[in-house]
């Protein structure tokens, strides 16, 4: 017999596109609060996931769900593609002033970060009369025509759909499994530095380059953390050339790294940046920040939308701003971050399957290998997972191999330490030989 969350995807599935939905587990969420999930059968899970990094005050945080009811029930929607409301114009000012950007800043409104990273594409060669844009491997920027462009996570954003958007150059992402045995990080440094210098001294004219798009912190590319050394290059041969410099904060933006923005970990400042996800606590609104000159060059409808930046998903944004600064949720990320981190090192030293350990804040990216090979085990990250959901645990992988760690920032140390046990139980099961696939394992994961 089939239970409700069997029940509810069997008649969803007869209507739903594949395209939709990357899959993992077999669950219909029907509520949420802070770090906890509970199903459509009434069964509840530690939330490690947070929607996708969506949820960083926690699902339905109650200074977030007052400030929606209380707009919807004065103004839920008049487009501010021609007329402002009060929590649109306070939300902009706030992120003016938040933005890690120096002198003035402007803001334009999006719906999602896919669409707020098409508008750097905008913005940008409107400001610079330049074509060509340069983006990452690895990178995931969005699923709308322009981000999707930008994006090289997974072969189905591009297969099937050609051709993408003209002017988008790929160079390689700085990523740690780059790295080769025996060579020293300025060796890697130096080797990633001269692959991106290879299009611009071969084939790419700089002064034809509108802007440089990159996620300092990649999220879905496996939580990898570009060099200092490099986005220090990146950064340099940007303003010697006159190109500008993007960074998606989608992911890692809003307090997730242990500190507001990612950027903020390389003491680097970029002309454009994107938001979105977690802005307004996973309600759709994204944002798209940038040196008032620049923001300045596009004029409307160059960026306008109707429902972008409307009075409800403003509102959230206020409240989801006030949690952060109330609960001073970034220097919490920091904290918990490093007792995750400290956690899975000592795990570790324990199983040789755990590979290389990545967290800034709690945002950690873990890899699964293959002791003989150390090369990244996917069936084993499959079956560590799937044992995780059915101990009540919602993880999911990155690249096949990668454990993504990113619960809302709200989660207890008590509700971490849960986990914990699950992952000791988890691990040694997986140790022992005791974990197998599931029926549908060859489905699972991006």
């Amino acid at each position: 017999m089939l239970d409700n969350n069997q029940k509810l995807l069997a008649e969803e599935g007869e209507v739903l596109s594949p395209a939709v939905r990357i899959k993992y587990f077999d669950i219909v969420i029907q509520k949420a609060r802070g770090a906890v999930l509970t199903d459509a059968t009434g069964r509840e899970y530690l939330d490690l996931l947070a929607s996708a990094s969506a949820t960083n005050v926690g699902h339905c945080h109650p200074h977030v769900v007052e400030a929606i009811q209380k707009q919807a029930a004065n103004l839920i929607q008049y487009t501010p593609a021609y007329f402002a409301s009060t929590p649109e114009i306070k939300l902009a000012q706030r992120l003016a002033e938040l933005a890690p950007i120096s002198g003035p800043v402007k803001v334009s409104w999006g719906n999602s970060g896919s669409d707020a990273n098409d508008a750097i594409i905008k913005f940008a060669r409107a400001y610079t009369k330049r074509q060509y844009i340069v983006s990452f491997t690895g990178a995931y920027h969005g699923s709308t025509y322009g981000s999707m462009s930008l994006s090289a996570v997974s072969l189905n954003m591009s297969r099937k759909m050609a051709p993408l958007l003209p002017g988008v150059v790929k160079v390689p992402y700085p990523d740690v499994h780059q790295r080769q045995p025996q060579e020293s990080e300025n060796e890697f440094v130096e080797r990633m530095i001269a692959a991106f210098k290879l299009p611009f001294e071969t084939y790419l004219p700089a002064e034809e380059v509108a802007a440089i798009v990159v996620e300092p912190i990649q999220g879905d590319g496996g939580i990898v953390k570009a060099p200092q050394a490099y986005l220090d290059f990146v950064w340099k041969f940007a303003h010697e050339h006159g190109i500008l410099v993007a960074i998606d904060e989608v992911n890692q933006g809003m307090g997730r790294t242990g500190k507001w923005w990612s950027i903020e970990n390389f003491g680097l400042e970029p002309d454009l940046m994107t938001i979105g996800k977690s802005i307004a606590s996973g309600l759709p609104l994204s944002v798209i920040l940038g040196r008032a000159e620049v923001m300045d060059a596009l004029d409307s409808p160059g960026n306008t939308y109707t429902t972008a930046g409307n009075p409800v998903t403003t509102a959230a944004a206020n409240a989801t701003l006030d949690v952060m600064e109330a609960e001073d949720l970034p220097a919490r990320s920091a904290q918990l971050g490093s007792k995750v981190q400290a956690y899975f090192e000592k795990k570790r030293e324990q199983y040789d399957f755990i590979g290389d350990i990545r967290f800034y804040g709690l945002n950690g990216g873990i890899d699964i290998i293959d002791p003989q090979t150390k090369e990244g085990d996917e069936e084993a990250t499959t079956k560590l997972i799937y044992r995780l959901f059915q101990l009540g645990v919602i993880i999911i992988s990155l690249r096949g191999y990668i454990l993504r760690f990113q619960p809302p920032l709200v989660i207890t140390e008590d509700q971490l330490k849960e986990a914990f046990q699950a992952f000791d139980q988890a691990l040694s099961e997986l140790a022992a030989g005791r974990l197998s696939l599931p029926e549908d394992a060859a489905e699972i994961g991006w």
